[in-house]
């Protein structure tokens, strides 16, 4: 989102509702479970299914948060208004300006998203899942912002052939490319994620235990990896990042087994270290910030963005039913990956060339990303992310036949 949410896992799989702690002989006489801090788990009851339409809600205000960052929120964007955004929107610039951290509830989303998306499943159909759902959109995304390059290369001047071509391996950040989508370094911050987790956790199968070890030891690592200050070490760990997806996999825990001091002392941690790299970066070096920044905002919205998960995890939100949600979410992850660049073009186009004023610029300009990402979603994701992953499944079963 910054450039996220971005993000995916970005869609919200069905969710289970949490089930209550079986009971047991340390039970009290009113059946309530106790406080336990047994890292070998209570006994693994699968919940039943029920969508978490709230995890839906999130997404897409992370989303557009995101989108207010890009669009409102920081100085580059003046190039394609004509303007300072500051000068055009001086209230909402000074809102737009703390979107970037709907990223870090991204992370946190996909925490709990990942865990409960991989529980009981194979190491192949964890990675099938991930690609088959990442790679349609985001190749189409690249398709189109291209394309918008040539078109208009006064307002981004389209990349070498190899870069582009790089760019379709979502691989270009380690090969040193350039990004044609300035979101998709979420992306390379998510696949590795995913390819921690696949290590440590899925291949062997996910568990309580499992998970709290990982987590566990991800925190010290992200520590460790703070005092070797080594750009290795920053990659592989993620220091900064870490913290978002962990909390993210306690909460699941959560909410899938019931309150646990160890959980939610993990949940406390990550939080403390999520506000502490948060609020640090405010005195890095960017030259796009020409707004001030206030820590204590930036301490609040992250806590904010730990609050509104956990309020999920404790089954406070499944108020929030709304089928409408069910699709809203499915809208944010292509959302996510066209509205910065392409909508960038739609408002050089409609400011500077046909003169729209700013608010109506800033309204349609939103609306067509969000018509946009409906039909990648309609024609793109929906029919060809299931057959991919036939695809896929089926040629799985014809060589594990083949290797018998």
């Amino acid at each position: 989102m910054s450039s996220g949410a971005g993000v995916r896992e970005l869609g919200a799989d069905a969710a289970p509702e949490r089930a209550p702690a079986p009971r047991g002989p340390r039970d009290g006489v009113d059946g309530t479970a106790p406080v336990v801090l047994d890292v070998a788990g209570p006994a693994d009851k699968k919940p039943r299914d029920n969508r978490l339409r709230a995890l839906d809600g999130l997404r897409i205000l992370a989303a557009l948060s995101v989108c207010l960052f890009h669009y409102v929120g920081k100085g580059q964007v003046g190039r394609a208004w004509g303007d300072s955004p500051k000068e055009l929107f001086p209230d909402l610039s000074a809102v737009g300006a703390y979107g970037y951290l709907g990223v870090q509830l991204f992370f946190v989303i996909s925490g709990f998203v990942i865990c409960m998306s991989s529980w009981g499943k194979s190491l192949g159909h964890f990675f099938r899942s991930r690609v088959t759902r990442l790679y349609p959109a985001y190749w189409v995304a690249i398709v189109l912002t291209t394309a918008a390059c040539f078109i208009l290369p006064s307002v981004f001047p389209p990349l070498r052939l190899d870069e582009i071509l790089l760019n379709f391996t979502m691989l270009q950040q380690p090969m040193g490319a350039e990004r044609v989508l300035g979101v998709c370094w979420t992306l390379w911050v998510e696949a590795k994620f995913y390819l921690l987790f696949a290590i440590f956790v899925v291949w062997k199968g996910v568990t309580y235990r499992r998970v709290v070890i990982f987590c566990c030891l991800w925190l010290v690592a992200g520590v460790l990896a703070r005092v070797a200050d080594h750009p290795l070490t920053d990659q592989i760990v993620m220091r900064d990042h870490a913290p978002f997806f962990v909390g993210g996999l306690a909460l699941y825990l959560i909410h899938r087994y019931g309150s646990d001091l160890l959980l939610w002392g993990i949940v406390g941690v990550s939080w403390a270290f999520g506000v502490r790299y948060a609020t640090s970066t405010l005195w890095e070096r960017n030259p796009d910030a020409y707004l001030e920044k206030s820590p204590y905002v930036v301490v609040a919205i992250v806590t904010l963005a730990f609050a509104v998960v956990a309020a999920v995890a404790l089954g406070w939100m499944r108020w929030a039913g709304w089928r409408w949600l069910t699709f809203a979410g499915a809208l944010t992850y292509p959302f996510y990956l066209v509205h910065e660049h392409i909508g960038w073009f739609v408002i050089t186009v409609l400011s500077r060339k046909y003169h729209f004023g700013a608010w109506p610029t800033l309204l349609v300009t939103v609306g067509a990303m969000l018509l946009l990402a409906w039909l990648i979603h309609r024609f793109v994701e929906k029919p060809f992310g299931p057959r991919m992953r036939r695809i896929m499944e089926s040629q799985a079963a014809r060589l594990k036949t083949l290797a018998r």
